[in-house]
């Protein structure tokens, strides 16, 4: 299916065409021919899938021909953060390089007066955090009752951020016929409510299962003994993994400045983003990590949602989320458009319920990375094996731990007589000796390296290397 089967306007063909876009996603081939119908609509998929164009698509063909009025959007799309919003709003001017729309941006942290004089203009498409615009229409600079078009994005963040109230004091301004869709990277029973409130008669599309991680994300768990771990840990795999560009999760904003310094202080070149800083602030730090000026953002899930930035290659989770449903999220930040990501999970024995909330939700048990210099820890309830290097991860070593011999294995001491024959044969003959069962083969001459980690590191990048 091609977007010409959707059955979009001409000049929106041509902008996505200009945008080198090829073929829809899965998430576009469903959501936009029902949008288009201006059929309420509940979206569900996984982050990074398209769930931004197909929405935007369908609103500009069917604004496409009207009028605007001033301070009268006659759409409004409603974001949980201020980068989300930023990332829609970009979208829209490339999708709609070829149509008379126009947008405006309303989000906390910004001007608002240069925000109050881009109302004065003849707005088609809205697109706000929920507290600025209550803002604005409290000013009297916002009239809502020529909407006819909503777009509810991220919803499950929505909820998460106690922007619900707001939510529902926007769609009671609203009119109550219109045309409402509503996207989210996870279906909980509290999105669903919230769909049968704010929905008629929805057409559902999901493309995939609810919270499932995408299988090009290859996951690992450190797990250790305490926080200071946690930041050898993390230093260890930055400097000696093949890292392009990496996120940084923590829970806390304050966890994010002390962390970001600690990077910064051991070498790293690293930005952050949380919710206190400026939004100038911000907007610099962002902008540095997508020119790759910066090859580390340590950020939290608020700040984060919303971020898409081609190329990630990896994802730290430094605090095992509170809610199971945004490791998704971050991990989801890499591993996107078929190219392969690896997400790395910190977890102490405290971590421990919460970590089994995520191996719950994801359907799987982590492999335990070993980390040179860290100690791995027990984790209550959480399986102890196996435990190897990632490969690729330089310092690292096999692991230690016991493993459950079979009734047909041969004793410790023959099977490690005839490795050592096997090493001393191959070492006379000038060839590797192959890696021992379970254990992964170390990357020297003649080993089979993934196409994603061949990329410079940071030590590459900093020495000039291209």
């Amino acid at each position: 299916m091609t977007f010409e089967d959707l059955g979009l306007s001409p000049e929106v063909l041509a902008a996505i065409a200009q945008a080198g876009y090829r073929e829809p996603t899965p998430i576009q081939k469903q959501a936009i021919p029902v949008a288009l119908q201006e059929r309420d609509l509940l979206g569900g998929a996984q982050t990074g899938t398209g769930k931004t164009a197909a929405f935007v698509l369908p609103l500009i063909d069917i604004l496409t021909g009207g009028k605007a009025k001033a301070r009268m959007p006659r759409a409004l799309i409603l974001s949980p953060t201020r980068e989300l919003a930023q990332q829609t709003l970009e979208n829209f001017q490339i999708y709609a390089q070829n149509t008379d729309l126009d947008a405006a941006l309303l989000i906390g942290g910004a001007n608002m007066r240069q925000q109050e004089q881009a109302l004065g203009g003849d707005i088609d498409i809205l697109i706000a955090t929920p507290g600025r615009l209550l803002d604005m229409v409290e000013r009297g600079k916002l009239l809502m009752m020529g909407v006819k078009h909503l777009v509810i994005d991220e919803a499950d963040r929505m909820l998460d951020m106690g922007f619900i109230p707001d939510v529902e004091r926007i769609c009671g301004m609203l009119p109550p016929l219109r045309h409402t869709l509503m996207f989210s990277a996870t279906m909980p029973k509290e999105v669903r409510k919230l769909a049968d409130r704010f929905l008629h008669n929805p057409k559902e599309v999901t493309v995939a299962p609810p919270a499932s991680p995408a299988e090009t994300v290859e996951q690992w768990l450190v797990a250790v003994g305490g926080d200071r771990d946690k930041g050898r840990a993390l230093r260890e795999l930055l400097g000696h993994e093949t890292v392009t560009s990496s996120m940084v999760f923590t829970n806390r904003k304050r966890d994010v400045d002390s962390l970001h310094r600690s990077l910064r202080r051991h070498g790293f070149n690293a930005v952050r983003m949380q919710g206190d800083m400026a939004q100038r602030e911000r907007e610099v730090a962002l902008a540095a990590f997508k020119d790759g000026e910066a090859a580390i953002l340590v950020c939290t899930d608020v700040a984060g949602r919303g971020i898409d930035v081609f190329g990630v290659s990896h994802i730290f989770c430094f605090d095992v989320p509170v809610n199971a449903e945004d490791y998704v999220h971050r991990i989801g930040r890499t591993g996107r458009a078929g190219h392969r990501g690896r997400a790395y999970i910190f977890a102490t024995p405290e971590d421990a319920k919460a970590l089994q909330s995520v191996t719950r939700l994801i359907e799987r048990d982590l492999p335990v990375a070993e980390v040179a210099g860290v100690k791995t820890a027990a984790l209550p309830g959480i399986p102890s094996g196996p435990v190897a290097a990632p490969d690729g991860a330089g310092g690292t070593k096999p692991s230690r731990r016991r493993r459950r011999t079979k009734p047909d294995d041969k004793p410790r001491g023959e099977r490690e007589a005839k490795r050592v024959v096997r090493d001393k044969d191959a070492a006379r003959n000038g060839k590797a000796a192959p890696a021992a069962p379970g254990r992964p083969a170390p990357f020297g001459e003649g080993a089979d390296v993934p196409a994603f980690l061949l990329r410079p590191t940071f030590a590459d990048r900093d020495a000039g290397a291209r």
